[in-house]
């Protein structure tokens, strides 16, 4: 089975709430990925944790340590969980750069520590594409489907991702 890198880079997917400060925060570990991945019991993977941020604070050095992660890696196959509201700019940025991997972003929009199925559901998803994908290319798994990420938007009059018409 080919081993697969995660890259947990924050989002609403990792938010937790902090009673002290009375606010969501992203924390600087992989609890919530760690918990889904506990129960994949035939998937060889290697999860890495940085940036930790909400999307909407990640910025151009951001996206090049993104990068920089992906092709350092040794692994074809890539899983990165990151905020939804920039996801398709990260995307996007990866798409210009990365032509031998096969790169799925994911998250979520309510955070795991909230409500745990939509999270799951998400990541769940996606591993399983990219367990049967051989196909370079930058995609976007949300919501039930996985395309190209120039074929699946983030509707937020909806707040869902759906394809592009």
């Amino acid at each position: 089975m080919e081993k697969i890198l995660i890259i947990n880079t924050g989002g609403t997917f990792n938010k937790r709430y902090n009673p002290l400060k009375g606010e969501l925060e992203v924390p600087k570990d992989g609890v919530a990925p760690e918990a889904i991945l506990r129960y994949c019991y035939n998937t060889a993977y290697e999860l890495v944790n940085i940036i930790h941020k909400d999307s909407l604070e990640m910025n151009d050095e951001d996206r090049a340590l993104l990068l920089q992660t992906v092709q350092a890696s040794s692994h074809r196959k890539v899983i990165i969980l990151h905020g939804t509201d920039t996801m398709d700019v990260s995307a996007a940025f990866l798409a210009l750069h990365v032509k031998d991997k096969i790169v799925t972003l994911t998250g979520a929009m309510v955070p795991f520590h909230i409500e745990t199925v939509e999270a799951t559901a998400n990541f769940a998803m996606v591993l399983g594409d990219i367990m049967r994908n051989n196909q370079a290319g930058i995609y976007i798994g949300m919501h039930g489907c996985v395309a190209p990420y120039n074929l699946l938007y983030k509707n937020r009059q909806k707040g869902i991702f759906e394809p592009v018409r």
